[in-house]
């Protein structure tokens, strides 16, 4: 006997259809499109109400979500075979950069071809992760030392040349996205905690090499009333406009700090801070909220990958979403030196946006371009 359904899984199951059809998850798109709208809102409060600025964002937005579509296309099979290529151009084009590179801000990190100007390190915040899934696609996990090795090689050779720009950030959290491949493909916690150890011990002679505006970086972080109205200017601002917004913030459009120009960087890194201001303790729990939530989704979708190549993918791409969040938010409290990081899918730019939206359409190509497991499949 047929037992009928409610019209409301009836019209649920039919969306669900033509969303996969377009090879789109449906609960990873509804988190997206609810940070952009809160992007959306929070960058036109933060330019002051301006129309020109919040008309550009709304094109990039929309530009960005063209790219996700398109990546959601994207069988993985093609994402495999195209790797290896796409990470030796993402080489040459980082080779490149000091020697044919645009200066601005004092570092050399741009390439100019004809009307479009680029940073190749954003184009590695994808390629590495794939590359370093690429290695361990068809090996047994946990992999074996020569192919950690080989993966860390690759790592360490592409956030090298990001290094020497100077972007130390950017470079440790291209490096990041890499490790995570490794970590996910059953890393033993005696060669992390052995890592960690390294690392820690290995600061000091770090601390010889880094640039004098990177040791200002951490001097600031640890005493950032030290120059109040220099180095530190831009952080104990943030801090007032974080901690003035109290539990149910001052409303919208009502960041004083963002609109009187206390606040450097309202719409790009500190937006966190205008966002806190306006909407308070509460507005931040729902920010977080929403973060948690596609998070939460695209471990979902790595825990449901059909092969190692995808699985890591997912996962890497994911908990690189976490990273960037952590990092800016926990910048702007002052719990972490500032790096120069925007707010994920809230801040205003291009670069990052557009890097996030191609990483979330290789989720959802990754999730609706499983194949169905047939009886005779073991794993059914």
């Amino acid at each position: 006997m047929r037992i009928a359904t409610s019209r409301p899984q009836q019209v649920y199951r039919r969306n669900k259809g033509v969303l996969n059809l377009l090879h789109l998850d449906g609960w990873l798109l509804l988190g997206i499109l609810l940070l952009l709208a809160t992007s959306a809102a929070v960058v036109y409060s933060a330019s002051g109400g301006s129309d020109a600025v919040i008309f550009r964002h709304l094109v990039r937005i929309g530009f960005a979500l063209g790219l996700l579509f398109l990546f959601a296309q994207i069988p993985p099979t093609l994402l495999y075979i195209f790797t290896p290529w796409l990470f030796l151009f993402g080489l040459i084009l980082l080779i490149a950069v000091p020697i044919f590179g645009d200066i601005g801000k004092g570092a050399q990190r741009w390439l100019e071809i004809g009307p479009i100007r680029f940073q190749p390190s954003e184009l590695m915040k994808l390629v590495l992760p794939l590359m370093v899934a690429w290695l361990f696609a068809h090996s047994k996990l946990p992999p074996s030392f020569e192919r950690i090795v080989v993966a860390l090689v690759v790592i360490g050779v592409t956030s090298g040349l990001i290094v020497i720009q100077p972007d130390l950030g950017t470079s440790l959290l291209i490096a990041m996205s890499g490790l995570f491949v490794v970590f996910f493909a059953g890393l033993p916690w005696r060669v992390i905690l052995l890592a960690i150890a390294g690392v820690v011990a290995s600061a000091p002679i770090a601390w010889q090499f880094m640039h004098a505006y990177q040791k200002q970086r951490v001097l600031t972080f640890l005493n950032p009333e030290s120059d109040p109205l220099g180095s530190g200017y831009h952080i104990i601002q943030s801090k007032i406009a974080i901690g003035s917004g109290g539990l149910e913030g001052k409303g919208f459009m009502g960041s004083t700090q963002a609109h009187l120009d206390f606040l450097p960087e309202s719409t790009t890194d500190f937006i966190f801070s205008v966002l806190s201001e306006e909407f308070g303790l509460l507005g931040v729990i729902l920010l977080l909220a929403l973060y948690t939530f596609v998070i939460a989704r695209g471990l979902y979708i790595s825990s449901q990958a059909q092969d190692n190549f995808t699985r890591l993918i997912a996962a890497s791409l994911t908990m690189t979403l976490f990273v960037y969040a952590f990092v800016n938010i926990g910048m702007v409290s002052g719990l972490l030196p500032v790096v120069g990081l925007p707010l994920p899918l809230i801040s205003y730019g291009g670069s990052s946006l557009v890097t996030l939206m191609i990483s979330f359409g290789i989720l959802m190509s990754i999730h609706t371009h499983k194949k169905l497991l047939t009886a005779k499949d073991p794993e059914g």
